[in-house]
């Protein structure tokens, strides 16, 4: 165990901050920290958006499923898959690079590299004693949400991250087992048992949680966003925008 692990395993999700903003210098630590993360070939495929205009913080959250706090929190990024950058670096030197971008590996590599980004910028965040919640419900509203972010073809909102001083904080949320995580040598697709003693574990932290208790699982709560958020939308957009398309 050392501070850095200690960190990353006392992770909980923020939903409530204070007013209290970021400062220049904080949002710019952080991205730098975020841009120290491992990339895909160097292809650096991904941007950061900030935003800070309080009037457009307000319509992310209506957007991004109805969440208030992300409109109340010290900073919001939204991490972007993007080869928009590498399309306008090959037309300067004539070159195509449209059937690699258009596809699905580019969608992936420019995620990825998102994620890794975003992961560094959280790690930095929680190291700075600030909370910060991962906003997946940008993607509910991506449509409008790329337009009034007026991002161009080949780049794509991957989710958000709001971040800020905590008001409070959650205990910490227990995780799935080791055993039904870590697989050594082969895939072990016998772990139904491991996540039945899991649900009680969680049913027991959902029953005690502020704010909202419930008798919930995480079972309940995996399957039931996989139903309720099927997303079918995304493949259009994608496509309509320059990704995905073979």
């Amino acid at each position: 165990m050392n501070p850095t692990i200690g960190t990353l395993m006392n992770h909980v999700s923020v939903r409530a901050f204070t007013e209290q903003p970021l400062s220049e210098e904080q949002v710019k630590l952080l991205v730098r920290a975020a841009q120290a993360a491992s990339s895909a070939s160097f292809q650096q495929a991904y941007s950061i958006i900030g935003v800070t205009d309080p009037a457009l913080k307000t319509q992310m959250a209506e957007l991004a499923g109805g969440q208030p706090f992300i409109a109340e929190g010290g900073h919001f990024f939204v991490f972007c898959a993007d080869t928009y950058r590498h399309k306008q670096i090959a037309e300067a030197k004539n070159l195509d690079i449209s059937p690699t971008i258009e596809g699905i590996d580019a969608l992936l590599v420019g995620t990825i590299d998102a994620t890794l980004a975003a992961q560094n910028l959280t790690v930095a965040a929680e190291s700075m004693d600030l909370g910060v919640c991962y906003i997946g419900g940008v993607r509910d509203g991506i449509i409008d949400i790329a337009d009034a972010l007026h991002i161009p073809n080949h780049v794509v909102p991957v989710f958000g991250l709001a971040v800020g001083y905590p008001a409070e904080r959650n205990e910490i949320k227990p995780r799935l087992p080791f055993d039904a995580v870590y697989h050594e040598n082969r895939y072990n697709t016998d772990t139904l048992e491991l996540v039945k003693g899991y649900d009680e574990e969680t049913r027991l932290y959902y029953s005690k949680r502020n704010g909202q208790p419930s008798t919930r699982t995480w079972s309940d709560t995996a399957i039931g966003s996989l139903i309720r958020l099927p997303r079918s939308f995304m493949k259009e957009f994608l496509t309509g925008r320059g990704w995905a398309k073979h």
